[in-house]
Order: C-alpha cells, then sequence, then structure tokens
C-alpha cells in the first residue's frame, strides 16, 4: 500500500500550546525518508482558547469544527484502498475524527489506542475542561455525542482497548467499566510484558471486524524519557517498550487499518528525546505500510 501521512495541527482539546506544532516538526523529520504526499490541515490561529477554570466544555464548538473538516478530508483520502493513512497530531482530539472516518469506511472497526491517561472523563466529571480527556469516551459512543455530531454511529466498545494508563480517577474507572472498554494499565505490562498485552489486544479488537485502528500517544511513555508532552503522566514506560510497540505493530500491519500518533509537544521537549523517539515510530509504520498489500496481506520486507 502506499502510505499517506496527514498532519492535523491543533491544540485545541488542550488549555497547554505546543501541541499544534508537533506535525510540522515530525514531517521535517521525516522528509528524509518518506517522499510521498503530505496533507496539512491548521487550526485558525485566531481562535482564543478557553482557560477558564470553571469551563467543563473548553473550545468545544471550535473543535466540533475543526474534526469536522479532518474528518471530510481523511474520509475522501481513504476512498482510495491503496493508502494507508498515518495522522500526526495534534493533541489527543485529532484521533476522534480520525478513527471514526475508519468506522465510516469500512463499518465494523476495532480500536486500540496506546496512552498514559484514560481519556474516558464525559462533560459531567471532567475536572479540568479540557476536551482531549473525552477522546476515547467519544469515539466509544458513552455519553458525548456532542463531540461526534459530524459522525453520530461510534465504536463499538467491547472493541475497544486502551493500554499503558496509570492515572485514572474512581469516576473514570467506573466509566471504562460500564462501557465495557477493556483497559491495560501500565502495570499490566510491567507484569506481562508489551507481547503478550498487545496479542490480547488484537484478539478483541480484531474480533469479528474488518480491521483494527491504532492510536499512539506519546504520554504512553514516561515523561523522563518522552517530556515533549503537554500533560505528563509519571510511572509510565521507557522508550525501549515504546519501540518493541512498534515492532509487533509491524507484525500485525495486516490487521491495521490506519494509525495516528498524537500529543508530541516540541515547546516541553529535552534534547529533543520525544522527536526522536516519535520518528524512529513513525518510521517503522512507513516501512511497514510500503510492504502492505491493500488486501491486507504483507510482501516480505528487506
Amino acid at each position: 500500500m502506499k502510505p499517506i501521512v496527514y498532519c492535523a495541527c491543533s491544540d485545541l482539546g488542550t488549555h497547554i500550546n505546543g501541541d499544534e506544532l508537533g506535525p510540522v516538526q515530525l514531517v521535517n523529520d521525516i522528509k528524509s525518508f518518506y517522499t510521498n504526499e503530505i496533507y496539512e490541515n491548521k487550526r485558525d490561529e485566531s481562535i482564543i482558547k478557553s482557560r477558564n477554570l470553571s469551563d467543563r466544555r473548553k473550545n468545544e464548538y471550535e473543535i466540533d469544527r475543526y474534526n469536522t473538516s479532518v474528518y471530510t478530508e481523511l474520509l475522501e483520502l481513504k476512498q482510495d484502498d491503496n493508502n494507508f493513512i498515518i495522522t500526526i497530531g495534534g493533541d489527543d482530539t485529532i484521533t476522534i475524527p480520525s478513527s471514526l472516518a475508519d468506522k465510516e469506511k469500512y463499518k465494523d472497526v476495532g480500536l486500540i489506542y496506546f496512552t498514559g491517561a484514560s481519556l474516558f472523563d464525559i462533560f459531567e466529571t471532567t475536572q479540568n475542561g479540557n476536551l482531549k480527556d473525552l477522546t476515547i469516551s467519544s469515539i466509544a459512543g458513552y455519553k458525548t455525542d456532542a463531540m461526534r455530531y459530524y459522525h453520530p454511529e461510534s465504536y463499538q466498545a467491547s472493541k475497544c482497548v486502551v493500554i499503558g494508563v496509570r492515572n485514572m480517577s474512581l469516576q473514570q474507572k467506573d466509566n471504562l467499566r460500564y462501557a465495557g472498554v477493556e483497559c491495560f494499565t501500565a502495570q499490566d505490562i510491567k507484569e506481562n510484558g508489551i507481547e503478550e498485552i498487545l496479542n490480547k489486544a488484537f484478539e478483541i479488537a480484531n474480533y469479528k471486524t474488518n480491521g483494527v485502528h491504532v492510536c499512539v500517544s506519546m504520554s504512553f511513555i514516561d515523561p523522563e524519557y518522552a517530556p515533549g508532552v503537554s500533560e505528563p503522566v509519571f510511572d509510565g514506560l521507557d522508550e525501549t517498550v515504546f519501540t518493541s510497540i512498534h515492532e509487533l505493530l509491524v507484525k500485525h500491519i495486516n490487521e491495521i487499518l490506519s494509525y495516528d500518533l498524537v500529543d508530541f509537544n516540541p515547546l516541553r521537549d529535552v534534547d529533543r528525546k520525544t522527536e526522536q523517539i516519535a520518528v524512529n515510530a513513525l518510521a517503522q509504520i512507513i516501512n511497514a505500510a510500503n510492504y502492505k498489500d491493500k488486501n491486507g496481506k504483507q510482501d516480505k520486507m528487506y
């Protein structure tokens, strides 16, 4: 297949600036080995981000308008069955239109999401009003219909898997349990190994579906190793585990419909640590996509 990079340059899902710069930086980095088309969608710079602590729906209208445009453009790119779309964000809310575009195109789709935060708040329980924290609940359709007016049909929650979480409120835990989303924590990975966890994740997400949408937030990695994120989550995994994940994703590439990488904030990076980890991950996925047949088969990689 043909890997196509789509840059969604928006940081509207969090009150912290910088996520909108991540895609631009990463695209500049991958140009040394990626020569296909690059599509870019930048948010309106005139938008004033809400920083009101009592605002529980920060920039909801602006996020919906921006994500609608991302959804429309990605869906058009996905009409070519030879395209394998790699979306680079931006904050985590970018994965909502990206995953829903796969849902529209392929109908029965599973989700695997690597993140340090649960991203499973709802409007009534969010503590800071940053709508990135409603990302997975929006994809799974749990009490967040307002986050996806452009595509009301959500993923089946039982086909959604979250991996790497280590910072959840009691309400978030309840939300995940009531919704029926499978969650593997960072501690689960430390105890059982990433290969066992990821194999289980694909068994769940790919059961009676047409494939899996994969989302990777850089917050998955402990900030000691990857400090360049807007909202770091401590007590996570190191970059070795992150590399192993992408080696395993390459083995599962025939089951993956598309791939998102989000939450790289170059303003918070130190010595370009996070940037290099992200570039290496993108290189692995781009290379694997080049050898993937559009019917799900994979040619031998050299």
